[in-house]
């Protein structure tokens, strides 16, 4: 889904509009963005939670010459899904997968 198409769909769940629907995820990307840039984790309980986790240096391979190298240490952020999402997307894969074969 697109961003477009995400928020035509938040503006019809939301009974709003498709500027206040775009405002408001604008906010909350910017909110959670703005707290991982502080260090923080953000829970949304049944949803999921956003954590900053740091990656250790590693070994890697140049693809084109074969040779070996050191990946630098650095940070990600990590999402994990919520009990509600998850129970939502196993229903909505077992539907499809039935659908499927």
């Amino acid at each position: 889904m697109t961003k477009d198409g995400f928020v035509a769909l938040v503006a019809e769940q939301g009974a709003m509009t498709k500027a206040d629907a775009s405002r408001a995820i604008d906010a909350f990307c910017g909110a959670v963005t703005a707290a991982m840039e502080r260090g923080g984790n953000v829970k949304l309980t049944g949803f999921g939670s956003f954590e900053r986790r740091e990656r250790g240096k590693r070994q890697g391979r140049n693809i084109q010459t074969g040779e070996a190298l050191t990946i630098a240490a650095s940070e990600v952020v990590r999402f994990s899904a919520g009990v509600k999402l998850k129970r939502s997307s196993t229903w909505v894969w077992e539907t499809r997968k039935s659908d499927v074969g």
